[in-house]
């Protein structure tokens, strides 16, 4: 990947003041399970990026907790790290962690991009009630619980009220 190697070269020199490193992907899955806390931001193409932010999720406990966010200059999408799961579809056992985690990466980043400290303060409040809910056990069935995806997603919704 000569010519993405090359483009990331050429904008980087735009940033001296961020560390870059070139990682083969085989050697990035390694140091992503020796190291998890050394990166922050890891630019790469799609197939790798999808290869590595599957194994970055299992890490943290799996897809259904892992939030996504592919952010550019002036817009940004934010969703699960996960598929669809057509699999489990209508059945109420999703786990909804990693798409309100998104909501609140969502809320984050047009608070900063707006100067809007109501968002950045409703992103605080919704990972408040993620750690909170989790704290307490609600968990859906794909890390050992029993909770359902209404269930969970309704004590979040009474968390992030309950601290307005």
């Amino acid at each position: 990947y000569a010519f993405f190697r090359s483009v990331f070269d050429h904008v980087a020199r735009d940033y001296p003041d961020i560390e870059a490193e070139h990682v083969l992907v085989d050697a990035m899955t390694m140091h992503l399970v020796l190291r998890p806390g050394h990166y922050n931001v890891i630019v790469t193409e799609n197939m790798f990026g999808d290869i590595i932010s599957d194994l970055g999720a299992a890490t943290i406990g799996g897809m259904g907790l892992a939030p996504s966010a592919e952010v550019g200059l002036t817009q940004g999408l934010f969703q699960a790290a996960h598929g669809s799961a057509p699999d489990i579809a209508g059945k109420g056992i999703a786990n909804p962690y990693g798409t309100v985690l998104s909501a609140a990466a969502m809320l984050e980043w047009l608070g900063g991009r707006h100067g809007d400290n109501r968002l950045i303060d409703a992103a605080r409040r919704i990972r408040d009630a993620v750690d909170s809910a989790m704290a307490e056990g609600l968990l859906s069935r794909d890390l050992g619980g029993t909770d359902t995806t209404a269930r969970i997603t309704a004590a979040l919704c009474e968390r992030v009220a309950a601290a307005s």
